[in-house]
């Protein structure tokens, strides 16, 4: 039986097949590593058994296997990335169990598997699976309450489960996971032992369907029940061992009338009702569970102080207890030492507060794991801790520790393997020597403290030989710091991230030559200064991760780096002073199917890109950005099967993008390909349109021409379109209804012709950048379809018309600029309903791009209890993810402050302004515009406003420009506008104004003569101009109201074109007379002769 169908195997075929069946037992504990050993074998089936723990890495040594099958067991973890190198693979599968993490990409072998092979896994994410990564706490493939279909109840489909009902009388564990659901009652003479039903839609009333089984382990996790649960079904399953209710909507365990009030299950030993809606009243329900051993209620309401004496002291046999979430008072430590038979204690993110107490907690003599992590807790750790001589997992990181020498408490905990002190004030290194006598130490990890220089001599020499130490982010007050001495004592580490401590000197490659087995190596964002980086002359194969980014090495990359690191899946150089070529043989390092991820980008790299390299087929992610690489872009680099970002930005490359026949070439899977800011020119190839997976395109800053591609838009997942600052012409391509598509920037290119149709119903749209290009006609309605829309910019075309209306419709719009048009018409008053809040959307990529989260395990860490791999403690410290850096960032060039400036990231989320300036704007300013309280800059300069300067704009609290110059207003500046201290442009000159300037305090004393100049009847510092003058006009000009004729100038507009209508009329009214009458004719014409002969003769006379 294999490939799930039974074969007879005789003669040769015989001869070569192996395989090995274990399926449909009772078989427990893990899978041994050593059958990763079994290179000949061509089938496993270890199924249907009670298989614990990790799926082995080393089964990616199964060189030959065809079939592996590990479904319907308990096995946690992630699927390792290394089993896509197992190429002979047909059949696989590992549903119906409790595996979390990203499924691998859906390559080579693994493009052939579907959802069946990765069912019933409710932690498990990625495609085949409808669940997508980037959920947050999703716990199903599908969110209980996101239903696809009808919604339906029950328990099992009658089909499924009467017609195998038979062959369920011979099995002590079923899983049934994503079923179409009937009303079914359990058979009790069933001797079903373990029922899965997680991840399905079972509501409460389904409960009473399971009444009268024998089951000793149910999980009802990740389903819909809500509300309250009757105690009186669940007491019914009096075998029960382990009951998981977790990610459900439960608030209570309740009791109907007549029934009981507790929990009286004696045989339980396990209990998850963690992600639920409990609340402190929950504690006395589980009166009655003497046995239970494991008890999870965290990530619910219980908040507040917990009685253990009164509500938890029966739990005698209480070996782990979760409490996460829970925003507990300090007391809980103080009486949790009544249970005296915890091992595992975790209050991660309980909101404790103050010191540790001195008692309680510390009579846990037999605690093994502590996690008090993430809350805020501080000063030095007590004595009392000592107390612990148990403890082996110790993680108090993310709280307000201090310390600066050894710690008399850790220093007595000689049995601790795992310790966490990140994100704390210890004083590191020197607080490591409270941990100089543990020879079990292997991992410690404390990032974000403070880094202090230590003694000269080394004062003390580990007995350990630690095989993680993060030691990142820390505060520092030297210049340069030296790493820590007692690495030079260590010998086995795997991996050690020193990442952004500004440590000094050379690169500590003495690190490589000391742990041959060094899977991480993390130096980035310090000071080393190595010339010429020349790793060990050793091989490791066994480096997975290589980063040396954000330091100041220099000379070129040494060429020995892909023999030394045969097996490197990520390499970051970027952000040093490196020079020279790229390596070829970076082109021929074999990564398997986790892929190749480079980072060479902000270097001075010179040359083009290998062809080796742009041929390599391990490629992942390349990013080049920013060096000084030239020549043509080989076309190969567009068809290699695993490439997915590319990032030739900022480099020389020149020439046309190279023509690719789609018909005989497979594209890349590109999903980022940034090709801007080099010197590309020509037209932009078809090819681009059939880049099905792509998100970003940018082409920003090149010389590309002619049309823009009809179908560009309409690629399935574009979520960036930036092609501005080329020579694009012609009229915008439709991107009418494309759903996806949330930055177009086509800005500074020679677009032409109307917006027709362009965007219309472009839901997901959030910036929209069409300005400086040859643009006509009016401003469509449709911009009201655009609902998502935060960012539009349409300045210096030829639009007219009015400000459309719907405008005031897109309450989520933040900036919006239309200067530089010919707009005419009153400025809308329903602007007024933009809130202008800060947004995420508007300035952030992310969740545009799927990376692969791929990870490096310690090959050999097996120090963690079960407690510790069933609830991920520790996780974070043994893995290095191969996660490198999205640079793709949103930026809008706005004006502002009377310069222009490019906003991104942050910035961009909080700025806020509108610029309706260079148009032919009439009528007032509308008093409305003072009710938006979120804009940063206002803009109306150069329209042909009349009226006042509204009051209300003294509402405007978080502006900061405004600028209302080059209009017909008049009247007095508001006195209010004082209370605008965020103010710190203000124009009103060329204006009518009149009146005396506000008072030269606050932000108003900041402002000189050139915001205030032009208006003749403006008086008062910083003018020359003296109010108490004679015949100065006085604070409020006479008969100056709003309905009532307005002092002041003419209007220059107005003058030059009476003027010169005048002017004509004059010469018509002149040649006409002339035309009529021969004899004042005769007259003119001897006039003028008698003028020039006059003329002559003077120049004759006096001149030559």
């Amino acid at each position: 039986m294999t490939k799930r169908a039974s074969y007879i195997y005789k003669g040769n075929i015989l001869k070569y097949m192996s395989g090995i069946d274990l399926s449909c037992n009772r078989l427990t504990g893990e899978i041994p590593l050593e059958i990763g050993n079994l290179s000949e074998i061509h089938s496993l089936n270890l199924s249907h058994n009670n298989l614990t723990r990790n799926i082995p890495s080393t089964f990616s040594r199964l060189n030959k296997i065809e079939s592996l099958d590990l479904s319907h067991n308990n096995l946690s973890g992630i699927i390792p990335i290394e089993l896509m190198e197992l190429y002979t693979l047909e059949v696989f599968d590992v549903s119906y169990n409790n595996l979390s993490g990203s499924i691998p990409s859906q390559k080579s072998q693994f493009a052939t598997f579907d959802e069946s092979s990765y069912m019933a896994n409710p932690f498990l994410c990625g495609p085949p699976l409808l669940k997508d990564c980037n959920e947050p706490n999703s716990p199903s493939t599908t969110a209980p309450n996101a239903l696809n279909d009808e919604e339906e109840s029950g328990l099992i489909d009658k089909y499924v489960f009467q017609g195998p009902i038979a062959y369920f009388n011979q099995y002590f564990y079923l899983k049934i996971y994503k079923t179409n659901f009937q009303y079914h009652k359990f058979s009790t003479e069933i001797n079903l032992e373990e029922l899965d039903l997680s991840g399905n839609r079972l509501k409460n009333s389904d409960l009473t369907y399971i009444k009268g089984l024998s089951l000793k382990s149910l999980n009802i996790g990740a389903n819909l029940l809500q509300g309250s649960i009757d105690i009186g079904v669940l007491n019914n399953l009096t075998m029960l061992k382990e009951l998981d209710m977790n990610y459900n909507e439960i608030e209570s365990l309740q009791y109907s009338h007549g029934g009981e009030r507790q929990l009286k299950l004696i045989n339980l030993e396990k209990l998850d009702l963690s992600y639920n809606f409990f609340n402190n009243t929950l504690l006395a329900r589980l009166g009655g569970l003497s046995n239970l051993k494991s008890l999870n209620v965290g990530n619910n309401l219980i908040k507040g102080s917990i009685n253990i004496i009164e509500e938890l002291d029966v739990l005698i046999n209480l070996e782990e207890l979760v409490l996460d979430g829970s925003h507990l008072n300090n007391n809980i430590l103080e009486s949790i030492g009544v249970l005296n038979s915890l091992k595992a204690l975790s209050l991660h993110d309980c909101g404790l507060t103050g010191t540790l107490p001195t008692q309680g907690w510390n009579d846990l003599r037999k605690l093994e794991v502590l996690d008090l992590s993430e809350n805020a807790l501080e000063g030095e750790l007590p004595s009392c801790l000592a107390n612990l001589s148990s403890l082996y997992h110790l993680d108090i990181s993310g709280n307000q520790f201090i310390g600066n020498g050894a710690s008399t408490a850790l220093a007595n905990l000689t049995l601790l393997r795992f310790v966490s002190l990140s994100r704390n004030l210890f004083e590191v290194p020197s607080f490591f020597m409270s941990f100089a006598n543990h020879s079990h130490l292997e991992v410690l990890s404390s990032d974000q403290n403070k880094l202090v220089k230590e003694p000269t001599i080394q004062t003390w020499i580990p007995k350990f030989q630690i095989k993680v130490f993060r030691l990142s982010n820390c505060t520092t007050k030297e210049v340069h710091n030296e790493v820590p001495k007692f690495l030079y004592y260590q010998f086995d580490l795997r991996v050690i991230d020193l990442s952004y401590n500004n440590f000094g000197g050379n690169v500590p490659l003495w690190l490589l030559e000391n742990n041959t087995r060094m899977g991480g190596f993390l130096m980035k964002g310090n000071s080393f200064i190595n010339r010429d980086l020349q790793f060990p002359s050793h091989p490791n194969p066994y480096m997975f991760v290589v980063d040396l980014s954000d330091n100041k090495i220099q000379g070129q990359i040494s060429t020995n780096i892909c023999s030394i690191f045969p097996q490197l899946r990520r390499l970051n150089l970027s952000s040093n002073i490196l020079e020279g070529n790229i390596p070829s043989c970076l082109g021929s390092l074999k990564s398997g199917y986790i892929g190749l991820y480079l980072d060479l980008s902000h270097n001075q790299l010179h040359g083009g890109i290998p062809e080796k390299l742009a041929k390599s087929d391990s490629l992942v992610f390349l990013r080049l950005s920013n060096n000084r690489l030239s020549g043509k872009i080989t076309p190969t680099i567009f068809g290699l099967n695993s490439l997915n970002f590319l990032y030739l930005d900022g480099n020389n490359f020149d020439g046309r993008l190279p023509s690719i026949d789609i018909t005989t070439v497979r594209l890349s899977p590109l999903i980022v390909m940034d090709l801007s800011n080099n010197n590309l020119s020509g037209k932009l190839p078809r090819w681009i349109s059939n880049l099905s997976e792509l998100a970003v395109l940018d082409l920003f800053n090149n010389q590309l021409e002619g049309s823009i591609p009809r179908d560009l838009c309409h690629i399935g997942g574009l979520k960036v379109l930036e092609l501005s600052q080329n020579n694009f012409s012609g009229p915008i391509p439709s991107c009418s209804g494309a759903k996806s598509i949330k930055q177009i920037h086509l800005n500074r290119n020679r677009l032409s012709g109307t917006l027709g149709n362009a965007f219309f119903n472009c839901s997901s749209l959030v910036t929209l950048d069409v300005s400086e290009n040859q643009l006509t006609g009016e401003i469509p309605n449709w911009v009201g379809t655009l609902s998502s829309l935060r960012v539009l910019l349409l300045k210096a075309n030829y639009f007219t018309g009015e400000i459309p209306i719907e405008l005031c419709e897109l309450l989520s719009l933040s900036i919006i600029v239309l200067s530089q048009n010919n707009l005419s018409g009153p400025i809308p008053f329903c602007l007024s309903n933009l809130t202008l809040e800060p947004n995420d959307e508007k300035s952030s990529t992310e969740g545009y791009l799927k990376f692969r989260s791929a990870s490096l395990e310690i090959d050999d860490y097996n120090e963690l209890a079960e407690f510790e791999w069933s609830t991920s403690r520790g996780l974070y410290e043994i893995y290095v993810l191969l996660f490198i850096e999205n640079p793709i960032v949103e930026k809008v060039d706005y004006t502002t402050k009377s310069s222009s400036y490019i906003y991104k990231g942050n910035i961009l989320k909080y700025m806020s302004g509108i610029d309706l300036s260079c148009n032919r704007l009439t009528g007032e300013i509308p008093l409305e515009i003072g009710n938006m309280s979120e804009i940063h800059s206002l803009n109306l300069s150069h329209n042909n406003l009349t009226g006042h300067i509204p009051t209300m704009f003294s509402r405007l609290n978080k502006i900061e420009s405004l600028d209302l110059s080059y209009n017909n207003l008049s009247g007095i500046i508001p006195i209010k506008l004082m209370e605008l201290y965020a103010l710190e442009v203000f124009n009103v000159s060329y204006n009518n104004l009149s009146g005396s300037i506000p008072s030269q305090k606050a932000q108003f004393a900041t402002f000189d003569e050139s915001s205030y100049m032009a208006n003749p009847f403006l008086c008062g510092s910083p003018l020359l101009k003296d109010c108490n003058e004679p015949n100065s006009p006085p604070t409020i000009a006479p008969n100056a109201s709003n309905d009532e004729e307005e002092s002041g100038l003419m209007d220059k507009y107005v003058f030059q074109v009476t003027f010169f209508v005048s002017y004509v009329i004059v010469l018509l009214v002149i040649a006409t007379i002339l035309f009529i009458n021969p004899y004042w004719r005769r007259a003119w014409f001897y006039f003028v002769e008698h003028c020039i002969n006059t003329c002559r003769y003077f120049v004759e006379d006096n001149l030559l």
